[in-house]
């Protein structure tokens, strides 16, 4: 049964792991970087300045993902109107996007420098890790807008199909990063030492180099030269602007509800205590990277479903999604039983402070459980993205972690007195309500499809 099934799907598999791998790899960048700032900052320079960046880091991911999630609303619509060989629209797309973006980035990094920096006094935290978050938070409030703009171009050539030049700038960005972080942190060459302010500095200078790099391959490779020859940094309308915005706010909204409940969950843990929260920020920093790595798969089952909605294909349509859910899932499945058999050893990659490795190490086994519903549930938007299907499924998202998954993992880690395990528990369990909720979607909307063919 095994092998007939893999021999109906084989041929999409192949194709999908073609697109999704560098997908992968960019995406896995944006954890590498906060990965690469935890491991420094809990090697040299301590236990209060880690949970620092757990904080930061928690706050960060919620505003981080509000603009990703708007700058994804191109994908979808670049690959249908590549579908359709439509490509001076897509210039036309470009252009709005660009436009939309750097304003976003610039609104992001207002409600950082304004907003967050003042909120975050009065939640509950330690003083002394407050006292260490806010330079770091500043530092990454300013790289939003750089960012935003390197995003802009890389949901643009991938939606076209050119997904490795991503791929190549974001892992020479993370090699910049951790270079100039342990730089910084260390102080070297004559440097003074910056602490947790040092990893924030990387990050932004890594940040600027991917955007005026990404910028320029766009502009300068004969690829993309019929796609921008509608393209004008003036050019901004409000139909295909609001075309964008349709598909990127809720996606926006999707993420930020997962994120956010993450970072909710972030900030009960640290009313608990700063070990705990170091704790958690190793645990979820590790959940991060298979997380990202779905969220590559979930990008290329977007671009490969709005391509073959743009060519009618919707056979090919459904099978593609179909084999996007069964590699995620052969995925998850080996990496949760390494979250498992490796628990205890993993946390030592961050940090040497035995306390903080024995909690993490239990999250971890909860991690491994949740790893198989993290996988599906993004792969179910991804797919429904490329059908235009946003509207619901953020529905979906904000029913899954906040009435089921945050007020879960509250009532068991604090009235009932799990702590941070019963947290980890309540997220897992929203999890898995969203994965399944979002498959039910896609059985239906796929399956009504099939008879217009």
């Amino acid at each position: 049964m095994l092998l007939a099934l893999y021999e109906k799907y084989k041929p999409y598999y192949a194709d999908n792991l073609r697109l999704a791998m560098p997908i992968v790899v960019s995406q896995i960048g944006h954890t590498l970087v906060h990965l690469a700032d935890s491991v420094i900052v809990g090697h040299f320079a301590g236990t209060i300045q880690l949970a620092a960046v757990s904080l930061v880091n928690s706050i960060f991911m919620l505003i981080l993902v509000m603009g990703l999630g708007i700058s994804y609303g191109l994908t979808p619509l670049i690959a249908r109107e590549n579908g359709s060989k439509n490509y001076q629209e897509c210039g036309k797309l470009l252009s709005n996007s660009l436009m939309i973006n750097m304003v976003m980035g610039v609104l992001l990094y207002l409600f950082v420098n304004y907003g967050t920096l003042l909120f975050i006094d009065h939640i509950g935290q330690s003083r002394d890790v407050v006292t260490y978050a806010k330079p770091y938070l500043q530092y990454l409030g300013v790289s939003i807008i750089p960012l935003m703009i390197f995003q802009t171009f890389k949901q643009f050539t991938e939606g076209l199909g050119f997904t490795k030049q991503a791929m190549y700038i974001s892992i020479w960005g993370n090699l910049i990063n951790i270079l100039f972080g342990l730089v910084f942190v260390k102080g070297l060459f004559g440097i003074t030492p910056m602490g947790v302010k040092g990893v924030g500095l990387s990050t932004l200078i890594d940040r600027v180099l991917m955007c005026v790099v990404m910028g320029y391959y766009v502009f300068s490779s004969r690829n993309f030269r019929p796609y921008l020859r509608n393209f004008r940094l003036t050019f901004f309308d409000k139909v295909r602007s609001l075309k964008i915005l349709k598909i990127g706010a809720p996606v926006s909204l999707q993420y930020s509800f997962e994120i956010s409940a993450f970072s909710g969950a972030a900030i009960l843990i640290g009313t608990i205590g700063a070990v705990e929260q170091a704790a958690h920020q190793v645990a979820i920093n590790l959940a991060s990277v298979t997380y990202m790595i779905s969220s590559g798969i979930a990008s290329a089952a977007t671009i490969k479903t709005g391509n073959n909605l743009g060519k009618n294909n919707f056979g090919d349509l459904r099978k593609s999604a179909l084999a996007s859910y069964h590699v995620i899932l052969v995925f998850m499945a080996i990496t949760a039983v390494i979250f498992i058999l490796a628990s205890g050893v993993l946390p030592y990659i961050y940090t040497e402070d035995l306390a903080v490795i024995g909690i993490a190490s239990h999250l971890l086994i909860i991690a491994g459980f949740f790893q198989l519903f993290d996988g599906t549930q993004v792969v179910g938007l991804g797919v429904l993205r490329g059908l235009g299907d946003v509207n619901y499924p953020t529905i979906i998202t904000f029913f899954a972690y906040w009435v089921i998954g945050i007020p879960l993992g509250y009532f068991l880690g604090i009235p009932l007195g799990l702590g941070v395990n019963g947290i980890w528990y309540g997220l897992t369990f929203g999890l898995l309500t969203a994965s399944v909720l979002l498959f039910f979607r896609f059985q239906k909307r796929t399956k009504m499809l099939l008879p217009e063919r």
